[in-house]
C-alpha cells in the first residue's frame, strides 16, 4: 500500500520555553539565518507537511509559509507549543484544513516545571479554546512522555475527551535535534502509569466513533512507548522509513533522513537544490547507508504510521486481541 511521505520543516531553533528535554533553546536560530520561506517552493506537491521548531509561531514570516505550504500539502500540520494565541488562531481561520498539535507535558504544575515557560498550560489551554471556536476541526494536545511526567498521563487524556480533541503522544529521545545526550527513558513507575494510559485508549469513551478508532490506533503505537519506556533494545518497532517515508529540512534548509540520530546526516541543501536532486546525490545515498546501519530503535510516530498503512491487520490484531484481554480482566500483552 502507498503511504504520503511526510517532511518536517524545522523552520527556527529559537523557542520561548525552556524545556529540560530539549534544549534547542541553547542554540537559537537568528532570523537572518533562517531559510527563506521561498525556499519551500523548491518541495513537491503531494507531502505531508509537519511545520515545526522550536517555536514556529516566532517567526515573524509565518502566514507567508503556510501561503505557500497549504495548496501543495495533502495534510499541512503546526506544531507549537500554544503560546502565541492570536498567532496560532489566525492560521487555523485563513487555513481551516490544517492539523494543530498544542504541546504540553501534563497539567499546568508539571507541565510549567518541565517546559520552563511561566503560565504554559494556562496560554495552551486557552489556545486550545479559542481554535475550537474556529472552522479548524483537526486540533489537539500531544505530550513526550518521559520518566517525570507520567503521574499526569491519564488526567490529561481525560482533559482531552472531555474537551473532544485529539492527544498525540511521542516518547523522550536523546538525538542532534533535541541537543540532548543525556535524557532518560527507561522507568519503571512510568511503566506503570503507561499501562493505565494505554488501558484508557483501548476502552475509549469517546463519544464519536471515529475518535474511539483514533484512540484504539494510538494505543498500538504507545506499544512501542511502553517497550522503550522499560528498556527493551530491539523488536519493537517497525523498520525505520527515515529518508523514504519521511524526512526533515532543518532552519539553514538542511535536509536530513531523521531527527532521531547523533549527529545530523545532511544529504542536502533544500536552497541549492530541489528535494528531486538531493535526494538523488551521492549525499543522500551515504546517508541512507548510515540509516540503514543504525540501531538506536526510536519511537516515532511517523515511522509506525507508515507501517499501519502497509500492513493494517498487524495493529487491528494487536488491538482485537487486548481489548479483548482487558474485558477479560488480563493484562496487555505488549509483544
Amino acid at each position: 500500500m502507498r503511504t504520503t511521505v511526510q517532511a518536517s520543516l524545522i523552520t527556527t531553533f529559537r523557542c520561548n520555553a525552556r524545556c529540560n528535554m530539549c534544549n534547542i533553546w541553547q542554540s537559537p536560530t537568528r532570523p537572518d539565518e533562517e531559510i527563506d520561506p521561498a525556499c519551500y517552493e523548491r518541495l513537491p506537491a503531494g507531502l505531508r507537511i509537519n511545520i515545526t521548531g522550536g517555536e514556529a509561531t516566532l517567526r515573524k514570516d509565518i502566514d507567508r509559509i503556510f501561503e505557500i505550504l497549504y495548496p501543495k500539502s495533502t495534510l499541512l500540520e503546526l506544531s507549537t507549543n500554544g503560546y502565541n494565541t492570536e498567532t496560532i488562531v489566525a492560521l487555523a481561520r485563513k487555513h481551516p484544513n490544517i492539523l494543530i498539535r498544542v504541546s504540553v507535558e501534563g497539567l499546568p504544575r508539571i507541565n510549567d516545571s518541565k517546559r520552563g515557560l511561566k503560565d504554559g498550560f494556562d496560554h495552551a489551554l486557552r489556545t486550545m479554546l479559542e481554535l475550537k471556536k474556529t472552522p479548524c476541526r483537526n486540533i489537539g494536545f500531544s505530550v513526550v512522555i518521559s520518566p517525570d511526567n507520567y503521574s499526569d498521563l491519564v488526567s490529561l487524556y481525560e482533559l482531552c475527551v472531555a474537551l473532544d480533541v485529539e492527544l498525540g503522544t511521542s516518547a523522550v529521545h536523546n538525538s542532534w535535534y533535541f541537543h540532548k545526550h543525556d535524557n532518560q527513558v527507561v522507568s519503571e513507575d512510568a511503566l506503570r502509569e503507561h499501562d493505565r494510559f494505554v488501558k484508557a485508549l483501548l476502552t475509549s469513551k469517546r463519544r464519536r466513533l471515529k475518535a474511539r478508532l483514533k484512540d484504539y490506533g494510538r494505543a498500538y503505537f504507545n506499544r512501542s512507548v511502553h517497550r522503550r519506556l522499560r528498556g527493551d533494545t530491539s523488536g519493537y518497532r517497525p523498520a525505520c522509513g527515515a529518508g523514504t517515508d519521511f524526512f526533515f529540512v532543518d532552519p539553514w534548509g538542511n535536509v536530513s533522513p531523521c531527527n532521531g540520530s547523533e549527529q545530523e546526516w545532511v544529504m542536502g541543501n533544500l536552497r541549492e537544490q530541489t528535494l528531486e536532486q538531493i535526494m538523488a546525490s551521492d549525499k543522500a545515498h551515504e546517508a541512507m547507508e548510515r540509516v540503514r546501519q543504525c540501531d538506536r530503535n526510536c519511537a516515532f510516530i511517523v515511522t509506525e504510521r507508515h507501517d499501519m498503512v502497509r500492513r493494517p491487520w498487524v495493529p487491528i490484531w494487536w488491538i482485537v486481541k487486548n481489548k479483548l484481554r482487558i474485558w477479560r480482566g488480563k493484562e496487555i500483552d505488549w509483544s
